[in-house]
């Protein structure tokens, strides 16, 4: 019986947010891209409101009425191959967005948290038998309009899945800092 109490105590899914209960309000300015591809920020900065937004833990609010304030830019955008066939030719890449990010009070300028190498990564497949290039994991194709228009359709949905995961942890970063 006491373990069972132990373990009722100690172990468990919550709802509630880790963050401080102080902070109640976030303002997300439009990130910055220093990569070689463009527009790639405005898409970012529209994921990470977008989230925020429908969570509701942190209000999104203007400059001035923020208690804290995340701030990023876009540091590189890549697409690797992974996967040859026979006539060394890509038949998979993963396309990589990494961005420098910080959250800070408003007020003090203290840093709450700051990643430097954050990065959402996807999959890109070309021509492989059985695996079309228009597969996407999870809502992304549903709820995000493609990025911009790269060589193919295939890389614009790489590239949006890829920018909905790193609004992902950028979210969870901040709502929940463990």
């Amino acid at each position: 019986m006491l373990t069972a109490a132990v373990i009722a105590a100690g172990c468990g899914y919550s709802a509630r947010s880790s963050l401080d209960a102080k902070y109640r309000t976030i303002y997300i300015p439009a990130f910055q891209n220093t990569s070689n591809e463009y527009d790639l920020q405005a898409a970012l900065t529209t994921a990470v409101i977008r989230k925020f937004t429908a969570d509701g833990r942190l209000r999104v609010t203007g400059p001035g009425e923020a208690d804290l304030i995340l701030e990023g830019t876009i540091r590189s955008y890549a697409l690797r191959g992974l996967t040859y066939d026979r006539n060394d030719e890509v038949t998979q890449f993963l396309c990589a967005i990494t961005a420098q990010v910080r959250l800070k009070e408003q007020d003090t300028g203290k840093v709450v948290w700051e990643d430097s190498d954050m990065a959402g990564e996807t999959t890109l497949y070309t021509r492989a038998p059985g695996l079309g290039a228009d597969r996407l994991r999870g809502n992304v194709q549903h709820f995000l309009p493609t990025v911009r228009s790269f060589a193919t359709d295939a890389e614009n949905r790489a590239a949006t899945e890829a920018i909905e995961q790193l609004a992902s942890d950028i979210f969870y970063r901040t709502v929940e800092p463990f």
